[in-house]
């Protein structure tokens, strides 16, 4: 599962190949629309939780909202069912679904007219830390390489060749994590805590006056 963009997206994965999935793009209702995302994937696939060996989680870079919500959801499946829940930069997930082979970039919508982005040699192998930028402090960087996701949409007088997907989707994610469990590559996974790379948007103001009880 990942709600780290606008996409509430779950998916289930039988260790070979995706055997349902769910993705709906809404930047403000993650919370409502994770479960039941959950549950229709379940239902489709004709099984229930308990079927669940383990946990694929996105981990961001995201909003603060929305990426809580995918990360807690995670976190209390692993402990209700006792399987291991593993952690996936976001990004990933969209540079897995590309299938590119060549060097590229990911960008998501980091909103303040920012992305969050990092590049790679295929679509299988990252070469940088994810990082948030204004799209023209990281054009002449990425001048010449195609880039992925909906960052790409947004900004095309910086990134003039826009790849798709635009969009997360949990079966990419864990096609990707299944792939990783297969070759043991435990380094390939993350702890499942919130990427932020910023501080939340909501935030305590300053010099605000205490009122104490009397």
């Amino acid at each position: 599962m990942d709600t780290a963009t606008p996409a509430v997206t779950v998916a289930l994965h039988d260790g070979e190949a995706v055997v349902a999935s769910s993705t709906r793009v809404d930047a403000r209702r993650h919370g409502e629309l994770l479960l039941p995302a959950v549950d229709r994937v379940l239902a489709e696939a004709g099984l229930k939780l308990d079927a669940v060996t383990g946990v694929v989680v996105g981990v961001g870079p995201g909003p603060y909202t929305g990426l809580r919500v995918g990360l807690v959801t995670a976190a209390a499946f692993s402990s209700a069912l006792g399987v291991p829940v593993h952690g996936l930069c976001t990004l990933d997930g969209l540079a897995y679904a590309s299938g590119i082979d060549e060097p590229f970039a990911v960008a998501t919508d980091a909103r303040r007219k920012e992305v969050y982005w990092a590049r790679y040699d295929d679509h299988r192998t990252r070469t940088t830390d994810a990082a948030v930028d204004r799209p023209a402090d990281i054009a002449e960087s990425l001048a010449g390489l195609p880039v992925v996701g909906a960052g790409a949409r947004l900004y095309p007088e910086a990134f003039p060749d826009a790849r798709d997907p635009e969009h997360q989707s949990a079966a990419a994610l864990a096609a990707l994590a299944a792939e990783r469990l297969a070759a043991g590559d435990a380094e390939g996974f993350l702890d499942p805590l919130p990427m932020y790379l910023r501080r939340p948007d909501a935030q305590v103001p300053k010099n605000y006056k205490v009122v104490t009880p009397k």
